[in-house]
């Protein structure tokens, strides 16, 4: 039995239970078969009964970063800006176009070829002169995932490392065994030609003898194993670590007691300890933190452009129950030009059901949601972009930082809500942000089936007003519209097509005629 990622993501899809029972009893119009389905997948009630809020299908942060460092395997393009902040206004800004200006030992310059690294990124053009100064300097920097921040400072460990001194010299803190084996990985192979320079991984499983202090140079682990190993069985004299890195730190304070046992580690360390800390993000509360463990840092910040509105088109279709929303599915995607799809559902059973049902009628689907490891989601995130299937349903585990190029088309099944019933603007931002990457035009569909749907668009429409978004509401036609500056008319006269509109196409969804007027690049 095949054990790779993408069959056990297949098996764990097959197992899954689909609430669902299918009727051939009744043919519609459209020749498709009735399906009828027992029970309110979706969580929702009708407006009249009030609102009863349902869990939806959690993104783990943790889960989130790893799914992207196994998705990209090389640096992206970024042309985004650095922004710097010295901690000594006075002291040079240096910064370097090739890795030869560093002057590394020439076995760590030959591993870094060997990975594939022709020139610095754009982050570490500036990170690397300060990972390598000397004295050393304390550095805090924030970038996006794949642009290169692991690179840096494994780089950095082995340039420190003197592989005559046969203790523990860098430390390296990730939020998870997974990641801290990722970052292992990348020190691994980029020391590979470094024959003296050994690296062990303090993870749950890995047992030390108390007392026997480590002769490995760098130690990469979790909070707790590396406070135990360092507190408890003294096999790590904090005193002498040179560098000390905390990697994803914004997923590390977003986990009970990895805060705090991060600190405790940090401040056991020498005063000329070297101090690094590295993130995705930058919230308040991660700048709280950065601030009580790295002293006197320098600042890096890359600048990621904002995700906008401004090329992504966005119609709202009103539906009257969930088996309206999977016929107005149909019309929409077999009419449109579609390269490829993402579904957004609220759950997981939402998610399980629309994926049986659309495969049913011949299409090629991909299921992707929480029950799945990161690994299995990896393997069918893979498969889409490389176009194996054409439509994506998933949950909000694939709202964020996954880009697939071939994407024209997003379609919220369900709304995103928070807990208390209100819409989720950052997830909608991100979920909608799936279409029109790479400067590309995309096309956000969004099915509306009750009055509390109507309300979560007001909500949404309200948030997002400052973007010059028109809001328009048409009681005759019982639909709402959401858009910015792309033309649409929705009811008006077949016979006076505006020149401008290069192609218009008209959708028949439950008995009410909608006109799209679409203007093509």
């Amino acid at each position: 039995m095949s054990r790779d990622p993408w069959s056990l993501s297949i098996r764990a899809q097959e197992n899954a239970s689909f609430p669902t029972r299918l009727d051939s009893s009744e043919a519609t119009a459209s020749g498709r078969d009735t399906i009828s389905v027992q029970g309110d997948v979706n969580g929702n009630l009708d407006p009249e009964e009030g609102y009863r809020w349902e869990e939806g299908d959690k993104v783990d942060p943790a889960e989130q970063s790893l799914l992207q460092k196994l998705l990209r395997r090389v640096v992206v393009n970024c042309n985004d800006q650095v922004e710097v902040l010295q901690s000594d206004p006075n002291s040079p800004l240096s910064s370097v176009k090739s890795f030869e200006e560093l002057r590394l030992k020439p076995e760590l310059l030959k591993g870094v070829y060997t990975m594939g690294f022709n020139r610095p990124s754009r982050i570490q053009e500036t990170a690397l002169p300060m990972l390598l100064a000397h004295p050393p300097q304390n550095l805090i920097a924030q970038s996006q995932s794949g642009t290169g921040k692991t690179a840096a400072f494994s780089l950095a460990m082995l340039s420190h490392v003197d592989p005559s001194n046969k203790w523990t010299q860098c430390l390296c803190v990730a939020p998870t065994y997974e990641l801290a084996l990722q970052i292992g990985q990348v020190i691994e192979q980029m020391g590979q030609f470094c024959l003296d320079v050994k690296v062990a991984y303090a993870i749950r499983g890995n047992r030390v003898e108390r007392g026997v202090k480590l002769q490995e140079q760098i130690v990469i682990g979790t909070p707790g194993t590396l406070l135990d190993w360092c507190t408890k069985h003294k096999v790590i004299d904090l005193k002498k670590i040179s560098m000390f890195v905390l990697d994803e730190a914004d997923v590390m304070i977003a986990t009970q007691g990895f805060r705090d046992q991060s600190i405790r580690i940090q401040r056991a360390l020498s005063k000329d300890c070297q101090m690094l800390l590295f993130s995705a993000t930058f919230e308040e509360s991660l700048w709280e933190f950065a601030e009580r463990v790295i002293p006197e840092p320098n600042i890096i910040r890359l600048r990621r452009e904002e995700e906008t509105l401004d090329n992504i088109k966005q119609f709202y279709v009103s539906c009257k129950n969930k088996e309206d929303k999977l016929e107005a599915l149909y019309n929409l995607y077999g009419t449109l030009t579609v390269a490829q799809a993402i579904v957004f559902c609220h759950t997981r059973a939402t998610a399980a059901w629309l994926s049986a049902v659309l495969k049913q009628e011949g299409h090629q689907v991909a299921l992707l949601s929480g029950e799945l490891t990161v690994e299995q989601r990896a393997a069918v995130i893979e498969r889409f972009r490389t176009g194996k299937e054409k439509v994506l349903v998933t949950t909000n585990v694939c709202s964020r930082g996954i880009d697939v190029e071939q994407v024209s088309l997003v379609v919220n099944f369900d709304l995103p809500v928070n807990m208390e019933g209100k819409a989720d603007h950052d997830t909608y931002l991100h979920r909608i942000g799936r279409s029109g990457r790479f400067g590309k035009r995309g096309f956000a569909v969004n099915m509306v089936d009750s009055r509390l749907a109507v309300g979560i668009l007001h909500q949404i429409e309200q948030h997002f007003r400052t973007t010059g978004f028109v809001f328009d509401f048409h009681p005759k036609m019982q639909t709402i519209q959401l858009f910015s500056s792309f033309p649409l008319q929705i009811g008006k006269s077949l016979s006076s097509t505006p020149p401008m509109w290069e192609r218009w196409k008209r959708f028949n969804f439950n008995h009410f005629c909608f006109i799209f007027y679409f203007e093509f690049a």
